[in-house]
């Protein structure tokens, strides 16, 4: 008996080390109260005129710690349930669906894209590491609002090159040379899916980010839209709920480890959290790493997030969507939203939650 009871509390003193990990449900913790998690209500659900969509607009927040919700809050339509579109977080995700596939050791990081899609014969020097760097050297366009009719990603989502994305993206011309410079590219992502199907191959490659990546984390509410070539759109159109995104933030908060599997391997993490080379500190706010966003400094540049511990690093989307992962801090921070007029900063959001978060 004696032993018995050793052994439950030796397992118990595991467990809480080592972090709770959601079920079928998340686990939830001691809710967040008080004046500073009033100051975080202050600035993420703020009153907005949603006829001029003018302001900060948070459609919802969630915070893991420890693997336990300890403040989760909704607004608008959106709810616990709702699969919302997470635009740019969808290039991280690709990236951890890929990490499953070089987990696999289905391809490297200095392999050529060309092995793996064809169309961009024009371009061989192309890696599948510069493609993950955003640095495919590839004369892209990446303006929404501010210059749509020079903008390359609009013309790939909506106009001549939404029915194949990669071709499309193929089929620009070189600006530099591969590896060589960091310009933001939603192209150079779909590249990245597209060479997935053949990495993985044909048969495979429908379900893959489920059976990779999706249901082992328990991720029951995934849309991953595809266009009319059958790829999935790497760069916009993934939809997770709140809930579902923070198991992948988990999965990351933990390096790659999920349970008692490991799901992504360890150098791959390590090359998604190092920062690129060629980066110039002044072209974005945060760092690129692989395909996800870092609190580093870059070419003497202080952090970007200052307020942030210095191993933060997020998942990042337009109109404010964002996925940040605090390792130090055993936090997941979720935030879905309608953000239109560039009000929102990141740094401010953090700071709040770590200050809400303090004892």
């Amino acid at each position: 008996m004696f032993k018995g009871l050793l052994l439950l509390l030796l397992l118990i003193s595991f467990t809480v080390q080592a972090g709770q990990w959601p079920g079928e449900q998340w686990p939830t913790g001691p809710q967040l109260t008080g004046p500073a998690v009033e100051k975080l209500e202050a600035y993420a659900f703020p009153p907005r005129d949603d006829t001029t969509r003018q302001g900060v607009r948070t459609d919802a927040l969630l915070i893991i710690r420890d693997g336990q919700i300890v403040y989760e809050r909704y607004a608008g339509p959106t709810t616990a349930d709702t699969p919302h579109l997470t635009w740019s977080i969808s290039k991280s995700l690709m990236a951890t669906v890929l990490g499953v596939a070089y987990g696999e050791g289905l391809f490297r990081l200095d392999d050529p894209a060309v092995k793996f899609y064809p169309a961009l014969e024009k371009h061989p020097a192309i890696t599948m590491a510069d493609l993950l760097h955003w640095a495919s050297g590839l004369d892209w366009q990446e303006d929404y609002e501010y210059a749509p009719l020079k903008s390359s990603v609009v013309a790939m989502l909506y106009t001549r090159g939404h029915r194949d994305m990669a071709a499309f993206t193929a089929n620009h011309d070189r600006f530099a040379a591969p590896g060589q410079a960091f310009r933001y590219s939603s192209g150079d992502s779909n590249l990245l899916s597209a060479a997935l199907k053949t990495i993985v191959g044909p048969p495979r490659y429908p379900d893959y980010p489920w059976t990779a990546l999706f249901d082992p984390l328990g991720i029951r509410h995934a849309v991953w839209e595809r266009d009319a070539s059958g790829t999935f759109v790497a760069s916009s159109y993934a939809y997770l709920t709140a809930r579902d995104l923070a198991r992948v933030g988990l999965l990351m908060a933990r390096d790659g480890r999920w349970a008692d599997r490991q799901l992504l391997p360890r150098d791959w993490l390590a090359f998604n959290l190092k920062p690129f080379a060629g980066y110039k500190a002044h072209q974005d706010e945060a760092v690129p790493g692989g395909h996800w966003w870092l609190n580093r400094p870059a070419d003497g540049a202080p952090s970007p997030w200052p307020d942030a511990p210095p191993d933060t690093f997020a998942a990042l989307g337009h109109w404010g969507q964002a996925l940040y992962v605090i390792p130090s801090e055993n936090l997941v921070i979720v935030r879905y939203a309608d953000d239109r007029d560039g009000r929102y900063r990141h740094n401010e959001l953090i700071k709040r939650v770590l200050k809400a978060v303090q004892p």
